[in-house]
């Protein structure tokens, strides 16, 4: 009995050694699972959206922003290497629905866009009066509106005073032969009544006084005023209807402000009318008032146009195209007017990246010129042949102020200093010598880097220091001095190998001097190649679009990558730390 209870007892104590045993090795893969079902979990798929990337969802739904529709995190912009550039997806671009146009590059004109009516020639206007008191007694014009020729009867009039004075030329028509001065001033008081020749002549003839005399219009034109009724007593000089004619209209146009500068008396005018569509008119500036309104900030430009058929009417609403010449008297780029954002002293346009993908648009501060009807002239900051958008911009920079990139309202620290005209030009002409021996380090011909440096020596001697002032002046010192000794170092250099050294000193201070004051050229560009001096890599300054590598010449002619484009005009904004330093090469 005892073997029994001990066997029992020992059974018991291994099934609990063996349910340890499992429940140990069975621990390890359920923390597995969970750690697997942790890691599912990290993984589900994060939602934002297109235009604010900013917003980043677990699940999918609405933007709190905007209220677009969220997409997947991968589906979404990507940062790029540029802050000046914002990517988006092509999800964004087309919710946005972003346009874009080719910067022009347009004769110095365009056409100017303007509104305005027709109304009536105030010359033309006058008013039909009666030259003698009496009672009317018939009137044949009874409206507004009514067509009047010039000698046409418009009323019938009874008058007293005109009767006597047709008894006075009866009777001295009778003593004519002895009174001929009394029978002429009879006849001269009836005309100065503006009776016609031929109701005098009819009097004398019929020898009998009237007591209705007509009156007759002295002025073609159409009724604009009746004043008169039959009945209504009338003195000398009442006005009984205002006329205007019609074969000469005004049209009347609006110009702003910033539109005046371009219009001149005698410009010729095209302008369309809505009551007459297709077909057009035309028309040359008479006048421009020289007084701008203060309500709308705009005057009034009138043009003349003659209307024998009358087709058009006054108070017809006018479009009109007027053909005008940029002040600047040479070509010039220009952009839609939609294109441009403005914010105080600062203009900026966003340029289309071409091939982006996703796509991108960087943005540019640019200098503006003039304004021409709907388009923008653009002084620096896009080259001809680039895309600016111009629907969809407000959405491209909103969107880019909201996800931190730089936009219109947070733009980078410019390293640009403000200096006169001629300065640029001045160091611009240090730049051309500088290009005349990068020139010659890719012909691999060390006299003509020699002959070019003496040049650029003569320029700058050239450069007139009291141009700068404070700030500018000391940093231009500083740039001099680094030039004039990189100079002198490529000069003793006896070998082209070392004259290559030298140069990426000289060319730090070359891009120094670019993007501290700007060059007086469309464009020039900064070119890096990473295999020079045993992989170290170095810059130069180009003013050419195609690599031609000064540290290599012919061996590696076309080693090497654009790395920045410097527009003229456009401000260079610090981005990061400039990796062209002058202690690279120094030996």
């Amino acid at each position: 009995m005892k073997k029994i209870t001990d066997n029992k007892l020992t059974l018991i104590i291994l099934a609990m050694i063996l349910g340890l045993a499992a429940g140990w090795l069975l621990k390890p893969a359920q923390e597995a699972n969970h750690e697997e079902h942790e890691h599912q979990a990290d993984s589900t798929t994060t939602w934002t959206c297109s235009m604010h990337p900013q917003v980043k969802l677990t699940e999918p739904g609405d933007c709190p922003i905007c209220g677009m529709d969220l997409i997947p995190a991968s589906q979404a912009s990507t940062s790029s290497s540029n802050p000046m550039t914002f990517e988006m997806t092509k999800e964004a671009v087309a919710l946005a629905q972003i346009q874009t146009t080719k910067v022009n590059d347009v004769s110095p004109g365009g056409e100017l866009l303007l509104t305005g009516k027709i109304q009536g020639d105030e010359r033309e206007i006058a008013t039909l009066t009666s030259k003698f008191p009496g009672r009317i007694e018939r009137l044949f014009i009874t409206f507004t509106g009514e067509q009047v020729n010039q000698g046409q009867r418009i009323a019938t009039l009874y008058s007293p005073e005109l009767m006597s004075a047709q008894t006075e030329l009866l009777e001295a028509a009778e003593i004519k032969e002895d009174y001929p001065q009394l029978y002429q001033a009879a006849k001269a008081k009836l005309r100065l009544w503006k009776l016609s020749e031929q109701q005098i002549k009819d009097l004398e003839t019929s020898g009998q006084v009237s007591e209705l005399v007509d009156i007759l219009a002295d002025q073609s034109g159409v009724v604009t005023q009746r004043n008169v009724s039959v009945g209504d007593y009338i003195a000398t000089g009442s006005v009984l209807f205002n006329v205007i004619n019609l074969d000469k209209l005004w049209v009347l146009l609006d110009a702003y402000e910033t539109d005046l500068p371009f219009l001149q008396i005698g410009n010729q005018l095209n302008f369309s009318v809505a009551g007459i569509p297709g077909e057009n008119f035309q028309a040359k500036i008479s006048f421009i008032d020289p007084v701008i309104d203060p309500n709308t900030r705009s005057a009034k430009v009138r043009a003349e146009v003659t209307n024998p058929k009358q087709k058009l009417k006054p108070e017809m609403f006018v479009n009109a195209k007027v053909t005008i010449k940029s002040n600047s008297g040479s070509s010039s780029l220009i952009v839609p007017r939609t294109a441009v954002l403005w914010s105080g002293k600062r203009s900026v346009v966003y340029v289309n990246v071409p091939d982006a993908n996703p796509p991108a648009y960087q943005m540019r501060e640019v200098v503006l010129g003039e304004r021409m009807g709907e388009n923008q002239e653009i002084k620096s900051g896009v080259l001809l042949g680039e895309e600016v958008v111009t629907h969809g911009v407000f959405a491209i920079d909103a969107a880019a102020q909201l996800s931190g990139n730089f936009s219109m309202m947070n733009r980078p620290k410019t390293s640009s200093m403000e200096v006169s005209e001629e300065f640029i030009k001045q160091i611009t002409a240090v730049a051309d010598a500088y290009f005349q021996v990068k020139n010659g380090l890719v012909k691999d011909n060390l006299d003509e880097v020699k002959k070019s440096l003496d040049s650029m020596e003569d320029r700058l001697a050239g450069v007139t220091m009291n141009l700068t002032t404070e700030e500018a002046h000391d940093r231009w010192m500083e740039i001099l001095e680094g030039l004039k000794n990189a100079k002198n170092s490529m000069i003793s250099s006896t070998e082209i190998k070392g004259a290559r050294k030298h140069f990426s000193t000289l060319s730090f201070y070359i891009l120094e001097m670019t993007e501290t004051f700007g060059l007086n050229k469309e464009v020039v560009y900064k070119d890096y190649c990473p295999m020079a001096f045993g992989n170290e890599g170095a810059y130069w300054l180009s003013e050419q679009k195609d690599i031609t590598n000064p540290y290599f010449g012919a061996s590696m002619l076309t080693c090497g990558e654009i790395r920045e484009t410097y527009l003229k005009g456009q401000p260079v904004m610090q981005l990061g730390g400039n990796p062209s330093t002058p202690s690279v090469h120094n030996h």
